[in-house]
């Protein structure tokens, strides 16, 4: 037989209570806004991709409202979220056709999977690529395209700059795709990518 004692009996009532909330969220349709402007304790685990995710904000602003010069950021670090309304409907998506393009440039562009030895499936960003396998993640050259930047692949469609790679050097890209068979249909071409604002 099974018991629970008053501790096990408060968490579990934690756990569904959080669960009821977000399934009346997700068959309610409601959108989760955050307050103007509000403070962000970093935790364990946390980078500034999966900061600006949940606030639904750039990491390029992230890092202009708190005066980061790099992607690090330290636990227990207080960060400034200044989300506009404008940011929120800016998420690349495949029917998304209201961004305006920063740059267009050529560049070769091969593909990778999370499913190969001694891989983790984690970007240097901190997506999950196991775990969120739809996901389009580009690797790039940091110092041509920065992490965190929305972009629009010819032939792979909306994307955001998420991984880095040390073959990935100057005007190449490494394109994710979940299956090995996907990846190798891809092979390498010479494709055009927009840098979205």
């Amino acid at each position: 037989m099974f018991r629970l004692n008053s501790r096990g009996i408060v968490y579990l009532k934690k756990i569904l209570g959080s669960l009821i909330i977000t399934i009346v969220l997700l068959v309610s349709g409601v959108n989760v806004a955050f307050a103007a402007t509000t403070t962000h304790t970093v935790k364990k685990g946390e980078t500034l991709y999966k900061i600006s995710k949940t606030y639904k904000v750039s990491i390029k602003n992230l890092k202009t409202w708190n005066n980061l010069t790099t992607d690090d950021i330290k636990l227990n670090q207080k960060l400034s979220i200044t989300p506009t309304s404008k940011e929120k409907s800016k998420t690349p998506s495949r029917t998304n056709t209201s961004d305006k393009v920063v740059k267009e440039f050529t560049v070769s562009a091969s593909a990778f999977t999370a499913k190969c030895n001694g891989c983790t499936g984690i970007t240097s960003s901190g997506i999950n690529l196991k775990k969120n396998p739809d996901v389009k993640v580009i690797a790039v050259d940091p110092d041509v395209i920065p992490i965190g930047t929305k972009v629009h692949v010819e032939g792979y469609g909306y994307a955001v700059a998420g991984d880095t790679g040390s073959a990935i050097k100057g005007n190449k890209i490494d394109v994710f795709f979940s299956t090995t068979s996907e990846a190798y249909k891809w092979g390498r071409k010479n494709v055009t990518i927009k840098i979205l604002e």
